[in-house]
């Protein structure tokens, strides 16, 4: 099993990246995706998913009306569209796939950096 996760980078502030996470090895549209994240000295947090079946999306407060989750269940990719980028969306962005009998899978990290 294998999540890629790409497309972190550094930005500005206020400005946008997007996110893939490529899976292979699992079912992909048996799971539910999400994005996580864990800045320096912090816990690693929810910030978006997306279900299975009927791609219901949920948000962290602070993502929500700036960041879109979305999946390609022909790809087997799930996205993360980061809009208005603040210095504080700095972290390691982790995705994850989550099935309701399996248990969940994790990828690599890629970084986002935002400067002031």
């Amino acid at each position: 099993v294998q999540l890629q996760a790409s497309g972190g980078g550094l930005v500005q502030a206020g400005g946008s990246l997007r996110l893939s996470c490529v899976t292979s090895g699992i079912t992909f549209g048996d799971y539910a995706m999400g994005w996580f994240r864990q800045a320096p000295g912090k816990e690693r947090e929810f910030v978006a998913a997306i279900s299975w079946g009927r791609d219901l999306t949920y948000y962290t407060d602070s993502a929500k009306d700036r960041f879109t989750i979305s999946r390609d269940n022909d790809k087997n990719t799930v996205y993360l569209q980061m809009n208005s980028l603040k210095p504080e969306d700095t972290a390691v962005y982790y995705c994850n796939g989550r099935h309701r009998v399996l248990g969940d899978y994790w990828g690599q990290g890629t970084l986002v950096t935002v400067s002031s």
